[in-house]
């Protein structure tokens, strides 16, 4: 009987929570965001992702990219490398400009590199220095003025992810009289992780410690999230599945200001 209660409310509030971020008025936690507007609701962003692998914009940022296509900014998702562990590298290209086509980034703002030193692998260290020249590279070209990307975990814990993230910050303390702004996503414990859209409570409590630094995106729309991953068919296995149903990931995103 215990057991049948405590699915109950498991259950009620899981529904809560869902209905919580359908609901509000606001896609943003706190509302408006000052790392995209700056404090002028008009100004357009010039914004690049930067992942690892093909399946990380859905897996992980898609409440980001979903609100910053909505918002109307000029976004670009920079992918590494072409995930390729498998041998299944040109497979997972078209996946990836497939499920970006989903999230509303269209194939021209997609850029995927097969670097020789920057292929897919938990036991493939990637060179940090060569990660900050291809962004920066990038940041020239597209006139970026707002990165996003992994924090130094990664969600995951996955080597390629987190050498992302030292690789900007490598490009950061490089950069850092140029006015660069970047921000990661927040990896958060196995509980939260897995507590699907359970997480807001969790996120609102930790937003009121530090509004001036931490944003969470919340996707209204979590069914986008499962049709992006849909698209990445040599990845849909059924753990995936129930990753993106029982993730927090796919129903928001929290994001930090990378300070040095």
């Amino acid at each position: 009987m215990a057991w049948v209660l405590i699915t109950i409310a498991l259950a009620t509030l899981w529904v809560v929570s869902l209905y919580k971020i359908r609901s509000s008025c606001s896609a943003s936690v706190p509302s408006n965001p000052r790392f995209l507007s700056d404090g002028d609701t008009r100004k357009k962003r010039n914004v690049l992702v930067v992942v690892a692998h093909p399946d990380d914009e859905s897996m992980f940022f898609a409440p980001t990219i979903l609100f910053l296509a909505s918002e109307g900014h000029i976004l670009h998702i920079l992918c590494l490398s072409t995930g390729n562990a498998d041998g299944k590298g040109n497979v997972r290209k078209e996946e990836l400009y497939r499920a970006c086509a989903v999230l509303k980034v269209p194939s021209q703002k997609v850029k995927i590199l097969d670097h020789p030193n920057l292929q897919d692998g938990f036991g493939n260290p990637w060179d940090h220095q060569l990660i900050a020249k291809i962004v920066e590279e990038k940041i020239k070209m597209y006139s970026i003025d707002l990165l996003i990307t992994f924090d130094k975990f990664g969600v995951s814990g996955h080597q390629n992810h987190q050498d992302v993230h030292h690789g900007i910050r490598m490009l950061l303390r490089e950069n850092s009289k140029r006015d660069i702004e970047a921000w990661e996503l927040v990896s958060t414990s196995i509980l939260r992780k897995y507590s699907g859209p359970v997480d807001i409570w969790l996120s609102t409590c930790f937003l009121s410690c530090d509004k001036e630094r931490t944003y969470s995106l919340m996707n209204k729309h979590p069914g986008v999230i499962y049709l992006a991953m849909a698209e990445h068919y040599s990845q849909w296995i059924w753990f995936r599945k129930l990753f993106v149903l029982f993730s927090s990931y796919t129903y928001m995103n929290t994001l930090r200001k990378i300070n040095l």
